[in-house]
């Protein structure tokens, strides 16, 4: 079986089928609504477990007065539970033939695809994606399942036989896996980065304990429902709602953990690192975000690089790892580039993100409505905002945290709206003299995840790949400048202070960082 990308709207469109895509969405989304307001367990063994702290509210960013469902408090003994539960289910599951185990995701695949539009509606609520980034978000799970399983199967396992040291010996290497992988999710891509890193963790043996975002649990849990359906053993993935700070905590702490993967902030990542590591060595996959820069040089073809930009600027209100939200600007072009961006980004429609014409939603919190509003403070202080820089309470968009796309220019390029993630809709840009001067500044950050670059000129191109020290670079991407990375295409890895292993979801050198090698050897 050949891997290949679900590719719902692109295959939608080119089939003359658009409107099918919105009818299916939109019925959808009326669906949903309908299951709201129920209490989820959390999952241990299979079996549904409360928590003796109670529960949390899951409200829709778009409107906090809708609420989704109604999810536990975990506690530290809730994780510890599952912990002992996953470490019981490791052996068996451990040593079934990897070609079985590729059989539960590829079943979990076709089911999540069976079921991509009620995800989609589902997460537009929960997450506040539109609908064309909702659908590209499970998509992309679907796509890890696929493509983690056929890298699998060719690889058979990752057993491989070795040469001879000594003629009567026959020795291999064997892959094996190390026991219990704590998953610790992020909001933003609810499905794809939280199936991605669990079934990286699953399918090459190991067994899971899964923390979704506080933000986000109820499409976690539909994680769960599907592999259920797809024949996962008991044990193998136990669903733990609540806290970072307990349940997380109690991943990062426990010593019967084998090992984290982890997509979230740096400061979590980098504490949690430190506390997992402290008394011995255990592997962290880690993806800890990016300030991610677009250079357009005097060559660019300045309508691709205002579309690019635009839609990694303010796709899902900049709450991407990889949203672009910095540009340097050669100062030929800047001038026409700038006012061809501030044109397009006052088309931007700024709705409920179930709505067909909306382009972006909410930002997910409080917490990033606030730091928004701080930001766009510093931004008038030091800099001028040439579009943007409000919240928005008119009408229904006042029960949520809507802010408006934000375009910064005149700070300092040392400023810290420079240099720090900001996860939100603001874009701040510089002028430059030249490419080196823009790869210069582009460097000059602790992030490493993304970055892109807009220039008819292939030397340029050159230049830009030899020297930008990112993961993930890209030239002349209308569809993204910075974002929309692909399973089986664009491994998305984080150099710097962006990942802690240099290896990319989605690449060929992903699974065997859950596998640790063995040499086996046998005298005849």
């Amino acid at each position: 079986m050949t891997f290949e990308n679900e590719n719902t709207w692109l295959k939608a469109l080119n089939s003359g089928k658009a409107e099918d895509f919105h009818r299916n969405y939109e019925e959808a989304v009326k669906k949903i609504k309908k299951e709201f307001e129920k209490s989820y367990p959390n999952i241990i063994d299979g079996k549904e477990v409360y928590s003796e702290l109670g529960e949390f509210s899951d409200t829709s960013p778009s409107d906090t007065q809708v609420v989704l469902g109604y999810f536990q408090k975990g506690t530290r003994e809730d994780a510890k539970k599952a912990i002992e539960v996953a470490k019981k289910a490791f052996p068996l599951w451990s040593s079934m033939p990897y070609y079985d185990r590729t059989k539960v995701f590829r079943k979990a695949a076709d089911i999540s695809s069976q079921r991509k539009y009620e995800l989609a509606a589902l997460m537009s609520i929960e997450n506040g994606k539109n609908r064309f980034e909702t659908m590209a978000d499970i998509d992309e799970g679907i796509d890890y399942m696929r493509f983690y399983s056929e890298e699998m199967e060719i690889n058979k396992g990752y057993e491989r036989k070795m040469g001879k040291a000594f003629p009567n010996e026959e020795s291999k290497s064997v892959m094996k896996p190390y026991g219990v992988w704590g998953v610790i999710s992020p909001f933003n891509f609810p499905f794809a980065i939280a199936i991605g890193m669990s079934s990286g963790a699953m399918i090459t043996g190991n067994t899971v304990v899964f923390k979704p975002s506080s933000d986000t649990p109820l499409i976690g849990f539909k994680i769960y429902e599907i592999l259920h359906e797809s024949g996962l053993p008991n044990g193998v993935f136990n669903y733990v709602s609540g806290a970072g700070e307990v349940v997380g905590a109690e991943l990062v702490e426990n010593m019967d953990i084998a090992g984290i993967v982890f997509t979230g902030s740096r400061d979590v990542g980098f504490s949690s690192y430190r506390v997992f590591n402290d008394r011995h060595p255990r592997p962290f996959i880690a993806e800890m975000g990016g300030k991610n820069p677009t250079i357009v040089t005097s060559k660019a073809n300045l309508e691709k690089a205002v579309k690019g930009v635009l839609r990694s600027a303010f796709g899902f209100s900049g709450q991407k790892c990889s949203a672009c939200s910095r540009v340097y600007v050669d100062k030929r072009v800047k001038k026409d580039f700038i006012e061809m961006l501030v044109k397009r980004t006052k088309e931007i429609v700024i709705d409920d993100p179930t709505l067909r014409e909306a382009f972006m939603g909410p930002v997910i919190n409080k917490k990033a409505y606030e730091n928004y509003q701080r930001y766009i403070e510093m931004a008038k202080k030091d800099g001028q905002i040439l579009i943007g820089g409000r919240v928005m309470k008119d009408g229904v968009r006042g029960h949520g945290y809507f802010v408006e796309p934000t375009i910064i220019v005149d700070l300092p390029k040392d400023h810290r709206l420079f240099k720090d993630e900001l996860f939100v809709p603001i874009l701040c840009i510089a002028e430059v003299d030249s490419l080196d001067e823009a790869i210069e500044l582009s460097n000059d950050v602790d992030y490493g995840l993304t970055a892109g670059i807009f220039t008819e000129d292939e030397e340029e191109i050159k230049k830009f790949f030899d020297n930008i020290q990112t993961g993930v670079i890209y030239a002349n991407r209308e569809m993204g400048a910075t974002t929309g990375s692909v399973a089986g295409a664009q491994p998305f890895v984080g150099w710097k202070f962006s990942g802690s292993s240099g290896k990319g979801a989605g690449g060929i050198y992903y699974l065997p960082q859950f596998l640790r090698e063995q040499s086996q050897t046998i005298v005849r």
